[in-house]
């Protein structure tokens, strides 16, 4: 028998993996430009709806209290029905919300419509589980410091962009050119595979080893030999284990940080 650490370990490091870390990476391209969309259009539109600092403030301050709410209930329904699911309905809801923020008609709406785009973009973290997948093994540290070059250069590209689109178009022009990425990333996620290890949880061993083998060819390498075998989880996505006394202290070190 085998397990997935094994089969990942055996398998290596390959063209998969490239394509993938690439894909995966760039939703932080996607998640970078919307987060800083507010930074580069808050003075338009204090100007246009005659706004004071706290409605300014508000409107970011509303992005992450979506991020928040949002990202908890996603969390709870990938564990119940899959990280793929999830995270493309994550990509469809942000980058729907996303447009029609740029057609928003006061500063209510703006504010209510960008709360959820904050929505949306906290489901990009059901993908972690991918990243996490992709980098075991001697490339982990790597490949982790590296992804974080996709954030940045998201938050350099939606500055650039404002500085040439808010003086000519506008910023309603800004934010729907800031959704593309996260549109055209809609189209390769026929690509993405389920998390092996949320399959390997719910006891769908054969979906589990059929993206191991489709890995495995892709990169031209060969699986070990035997069974896969993994304990099946009895319990997946309960909040409450979060503050269980055996995880309360890693909770909260990681909200603090946070």
């Amino acid at each position: 028998t085998f397990t997935v650490e094994e089969a990942v370990e055996t398998i290596g490091f390959g063209r998969f993996h490239i394509l993938l870390f690439l894909i995966m990476g760039s939703t932080g391209v996607a998640e970078a430009m919307e987060i800083m969309l507010i930074a580069v259009v808050s003075p338009l539109i204090r100007c246009e709806w005659q706004l004071q600092d706290w409605q300014v403030a508000l409107v970011t301050t509303m992005v992450f209290f979506g991020y928040m709410v949002f990202s908890i209930v996603l969390g709870l329904l990938a564990d119940r029905y899959g990280r793929w699911k999830i995270l493309l309905l994550s990509f469809l809801w942000g980058a729907y919300f996303s447009l029609l923020t740029s057609f928003a008609p006061s500063y209510i709406w703006f504010v209510f419509l960008r709360a959820m785009v904050g929505g949306g973009v906290s489901g990009h973290a059901q993908g972690e589980e991918n990243k996490q997948i992709i980098a075991m093994g001697a490339c982990f540290n790597s490949i982790l410091s590296l992804g974080k070059v996709f954030w940045l250069a998201g938050s350099m590209l939606i500055i650039g962009l404002a500085s040439v689109v808010n003086p000519t178009i506008g910023w309603r022009w800004l934010i729907r050119i800031a959704s593309i990425p996260g549109i055209l990333l809609i189209l390769v996620f026929k690509f993405i595979p389920e998390s092996v290890r949320y399959n390997i949880s719910t006891g769908n061993v054969e979906a589990a080893l059929a993206t191991l083998q489709r890995i495995a060819k892709m990169n031209g390498a060969a699986m070990p030999e035997g069974v896969l075998r993994e304990p099946t989880k009895e319990r997946r996505g309960r909040f409450k284990d979060l503050v269980h006394p055996k995880y309360l202290r890693t909770t909260l070190q990681i909200w603090i940080i946070w």
